[in-house]
């Protein structure tokens, strides 16, 4: 019985002993250049950003890779993005969103895709597909089609340019444009005209009744008559009378 027992005990510690190995599983080779891994993914992120103490930023995304081996180091949405701008109250002041975004060293932003930028407090709204925010100068820039949208104007252009200056969207630079805006004209003083004075006419000729031709015939001779006795005043009483009986004469025969 103890002959039998004993091979036994044997054969089942050598089955032991084989299924029990040292090696380490298989396993693929290590990554020597880790700049096109991210060092973190996340789902369904709310972060906030701070400047100088102060909360200034707000993002919403669905997902987030931060690859830290890059030169520069990038945060990367590959799924979208909502930013909002806070003021010193705490106030939303602005709101970016985006298809897809990159944040390149934390400072330049780089928004693809169907995007809006909307500056509460200038009232101004961006519309293009491809942006970019460099959040130290505050310079933005595109170079492809954008239309930016103002209550009292509407801009369109392939080449944009602009400035966030005080916390307001600024100095804007359009090329090839085309839209509305607009335009006050200078103000004209067109000289007024004085008020025509009309000629005063004594109240008998002007309710003179309409002078026939011999009427006027008569009318011209007694102004030749007055000019003459204007002209000739120094002439003798003998000659005047002379001149007097003539245009008797003349008048009596135009009567007849």
């Amino acid at each position: 019985m103890r002959t039998l027992f004993l091979p036994l005990v044997i054969l089942i510690a050598a089955s032991l002993l084989a299924g029990c190995g040292t090696e380490a599983p298989p396993m693929g080779k290590a990554v020597q250049n880790r700049d096109s891994l991210p060092v973190m993914t996340t789902f369904g992120v709310t972060k906030l950003i701070s400047d100088s103490g102060i909360m200034r930023y707000k993002i919403v995304a669905e997902e987030w890779r931060v690859y830290d081996k890059t030169t520069p180091p990038r945060w990367e949405f590959p799924q979208g993005l909502f930013l909002v701008r806070f003021d010193d109250m705490f106030k939303i002041n602005m709101e970016v969103c985006a298809d897809t975004a990159t944040l390149y060293d934390q400072n330049l932003w780089k928004l693809r895709g169907h995007i809006v930028l909307n500056d509460l407090e200038a009232q101004t709204t961006v519309h293009t597909n491809e942006l970019f925010w460099n959040m130290r100068t505050g310079e933005l820039r595109s170079d492809v089609y954008t239309r930016l949208e103002q209550p009292n104007q509407k801009i369109e252009g392939n080449w944009f340019r602009a400035t966030l200056q005080n916390k307001r969207l600024t100095r804007y630079h359009v090329k090839q444009t085309s839209g509305f805006m607009p335009a006050k004209l200078p103000h004209r003083h067109l000289p007024t005209r004085p008020p025509t004075q009309r000629k005063r006419t004594p109240s008998h000729r002007a309710n003179r009744p309409c002078l026939t031709h011999d009427d006027t015939k008569i009318h011209y001779t007694r102004a030749r008559l007055r000019r003459i006795r204007q002209q000739k005043r120094k002439l003798s009483e003998t000659k005047l009378r002379y001149l007097k009986a003539n245009t008797y004469l003349c008048t009596s025969k135009f009567k007849e």
